[in-house]
């Protein structure tokens, strides 16, 4: 089967869904074909609300409808969804707890060569900072459909980030248990822990399959919420696998990592690498190339597992 971006399964649910009920309203900031929306917008003219490159404009509008009971979806590049109007969703959103679906699309280093302007690799710590709004990065499709069926019964302000391009599947279908806040264990192992989120997830199993040949068991936490964090898993991994990697399409500072390493101090404090993004523009280039340049690749998360364990 081929590859699909995590952002079209989301305009294929919110498709299907639209159908029956109609209180759900897609916005976007002239990003509608970016994120996969056209098609929904050509099919619900009724249902979208198209504000043109005004991000602020489009969180205000979007925290309104909620006001009134509609259920408004928000797609637009997470760069500029997060950094411009901010504001808007501390206030407007998270302070007033609208049932705001905020879906920053790609992000990360998913628009590549156009560099640090549209590179989204401070969003999470951001959002992570507001009070009383969660943070979701589904790994792949079939944890996008899974999330997005979660969504829809769930009340209160959410930041989705997915990416661009087609990914790898991590998983084979839908045929097991999603739940916004607990972290799915991938692999199991005993010798180490790699605690993953979004595209790195699929990094995360290929380094663990490579570590059992070598007859180590790395234990691979799939953290899709960043917000509410699962401290208990994390927590378990701390006591029982006594190391921890992790691994993400995000600054160094204030992502997965910083949030993981927030627990692990504070209750199981056991040795910790974080890989990220360093303290830098990210280099321009396609996503493989970012990846690999900064060591979030299959070969690094294993000699990096191999180093911890000596």
């Amino acid at each position: 089967m081929n590859k699909i971006s995590n952002k079209e399964v989301i305009s294929d649910v919110l498709s299907r869904v639209a159908e029956v009920d109609k209180d759900i309203i897609v916005l976007a900031s002239d990003s509608r074909g970016s994120a996969s929306m056209t098609s929904f917008a050509e099919k619900y003219p009724q249902q979208f609300v198209e504000v043109g490159i005004a991000e602020q404009n489009l969180v205000g509008i979007a925290a309104g409808l909620a006001s009134v009971g509609k259920k408004p979806f928000i797609t637009s590049p997470a760069c500029f969804l997060t950094m411009r109007s901010i504001e808007q969703v501390k206030l407007d959103v998270a302070y007033s707890q609208m049932n705001v679906k905020i879906v920053g699309i790609s992000g990360g280093v998913s628009y590549g060569a156009l560099g640090m302007s549209h590179h989204s690799l401070q969003d999470i710590a951001v959002m992570r900072a507001i009070p009383g709004i969660s943070i979701i990065i589904p790994a792949d499709r079939y944890e996008t459909e899974k999330m997005m069926s979660s969504l829809l019964d769930y009340e209160g302000p959410v930041y989705v980030r997915v990416g661009r391009n087609p990914v790898e599947d991590v998983y084979s279908d839908l045929n097991y248990n999603y739940e916004i806040g607990k972290a799915v264990v991938m692999r199991q192992g005993n010798d180490i822990t790699i605690i993953a989120t979004g595209e790195t997830v699929k990094i995360a199993v290929d380094a663990s399959d490579k570590l059992k040949e070598e007859g180590i068991g790395c234990r691979v936490l799939n953290m899709h919420t960043i917000k509410p964090l699962d401290e208990e898993a994390i927590i378990k991994a701390a006591h029982e696998t006594g190391r921890i990697i992790t691994i993400e399409e995000h600054s160094i500072f204030g992502g997965l990592g910083a949030a993981v390493a927030e627990v692990v101090v504070q209750n199981k404090p056991v040795p910790m690498k974080i890989l990220g993004m360093p303290d830098e523009p990210a280099i321009a280039g396609n996503s493989k190339q970012i990846f690999d340049y900064y060591g979030l690749s299959v070969s690094n998360l294993y000699n990096v597992s191999m180093s911890l364990l000596k």
